[in-house]
């Protein structure tokens, strides 16, 4: 069959390499790199090259299972990344870091407030009752995050200090939705994760030379068949087939489509959607987040000791967008002059001699609404040739985006082993993705 891919995210690479053993395919990407949030730039100081990763950026063996495989077929080479997560009120100037004592006690003040030992107490008892609700799957249908709070008893200074934060620096998200999520999907998330564990966390990898090696290896052996700088205008379907029209007018024909773009985007594009396709890819909106590339130390906290891979700062409204600030020098194990860091949604902060480059990223918007669309996937999916895929439709991270690549897969017969069936000389061929 002939079958189109929109979109070249991680979700749209995968589906298209594992359809191409036994199908025609044809990938249409509107930016001028493929990956989507595997986003590889090249960075260089003093001389020396380093290439970091802005967008996807870690992954495990535990929770990551199907990606990990997938770097496995393609002989993609892994390394330890250290996953340390520090605070810094702007109202208090509260810091600390999480990944051991003397990071806690960063700001040695904070062994003689009761507010902060209080809220180490309240970790523990938070991980506690989220972790017996998960494994005892007791939480109720439609229950928020915040109402689940409010059932453990947990203070002022757990929530603005340590859960949000935490929480909107993974959603990229505000503060203050992250308590409209539905309890189920952040505690499962939690848990998945090890992040209600004390001891036996997960060990936390990023792919050596960045993200960009397995977008180069899963795309090479159909590299010809990756239209990049190609925006899909509008998607006609038919008893026919499907008719796909780009913004310069071109229009292709099909039998297949497969949308691997972010919700909006692919209701946006089809020209008569479905009732079911209106309900449900409009309940999954996505939010836009800014980044900066810099070397900017003063968007760290203020103590060296309190430095760590994700540094949130605290602003003084919870309906702000996660200000996160990544170094990427200690999460990719960068021997760099200076910190190379990202900075989410704090453009003006930092210092303009500094910047290296800038982004816009979306994300999806989770809520009760949001996590119920998701249910209906196979309402839309794999009906009226047309087939869906993404991120959005797990938790939103790398792991999610092969899955639900996976899922489009297996309707037409195939899996992940369907990657080993590339020749020797597909293998040799090459795209520009990272320009």
């Amino acid at each position: 069959m002939r079958i189109a891919i929109v979109g070249a995210g991680i979700s749209g690479c995968l589906v298209s390499r594992i359809l191409s053993t036994e199908h025609a395919v044809t990938v249409f990407e509107a930016s001028q790199h493929a990956g989507g949030h595997a986003h590889t730039v090249d960075v260089d100081l003093e001389g020396v090259h380093y290439p970091v990763d802005t967008g996807f950026m870690v992954f495990n063996r535990k929770t990551y299972p199907n990606f990990c495989r997938l770097l496995e077929i393609l002989g993609v080479d892994s390394q330890q990344s250290d996953m340390s997560f520090s605070i810094h009120c702007d109202r208090t100037q509260l810091e600390y870091q999480g990944s051991s004592l003397n990071g806690i006690f960063a700001q040695r003040a904070n062994v003689l407030r009761p507010s902060f030992l209080r809220m180490l107490f309240d970790i523990v008892r938070f991980n506690g009752a989220g972790m017996a609700a998960a494994r005892s799957k007791n939480l109720l249908d439609g229950q928020s995050v915040g109402d689940f709070l409010a059932d453990c008893g947990v203070g002022k200074a757990f929530l603005r200090q340590y859960l949000l934060p935490m929480a909107s620096a993974i959603w990229s998200s505000t503060p203050r939705s992250i308590l409209d999520f539905p309890a189920c999907f952040m505690i499962g998330f939690f848990a998945n994760h090890g992040l209600m564990q004390i001891r036996d966390r997960p060990q936390w990898r990023t792919i050596k030379g960045g993200a960009k090696q397995y977008v180069h290896a899963l795309l090479a052996p159909i590299a010809e068949r990756v239209r990049l700088g190609s925006p899909v205008k509008s998607v006609v379907r038919d008893e026919e087939g499907v008719t796909v029209e780009l913004g310069d007018g071109e229009t292709q024909f099909f039998d297949q489509v497969v949308f691997a773009t972010h919700s909006d985007q692919a209701l946006r594009m089809l020209a008569i959607p479905t009732t079911a396709e209106r309900q449900v890819l409009g309940s999954i909106p996505y939010h836009a987040n800014t980044a900066v590339l810099h070397t900017d130390i003063r968007m760290l906290p203020r103590r060296r000791r309190a430095w760590a891979s994700w540094n949130y700062r605290i602003a003084d409204t919870d309906d702000q967008n996660a200000i996160v600030t990544y170094d990427l020098s200690r999460l990719q194990q960068h021997a760099s002059p200076k910190p190379i860091l990202l900075t989410l949604n704090a453009t003006d902060q930092v210092a303009p001699d500094s910047v290296i480059r800038s982004f816009d990223f979306q994300h999806p918007a989770f809520s009760v609404s949001a996590i119920s669309a998701q249910r209906r996937l196979m309402e839309i999916s794999g009906q009226n040739r047309t087939h869906y895929c993404g991120a959005y439709w797990g938790y939103g991270f790398h792991e999610d985006g092969v899955n639900s690549a996976l899922a489009v897969a297996k309707h037409f017969g195939l899996n992940l082993e369907s990657c080993t069936a590339a020749s020797t000389k597909e293998r040799s061929a090459t795209i520009a993705m990272c320009p």
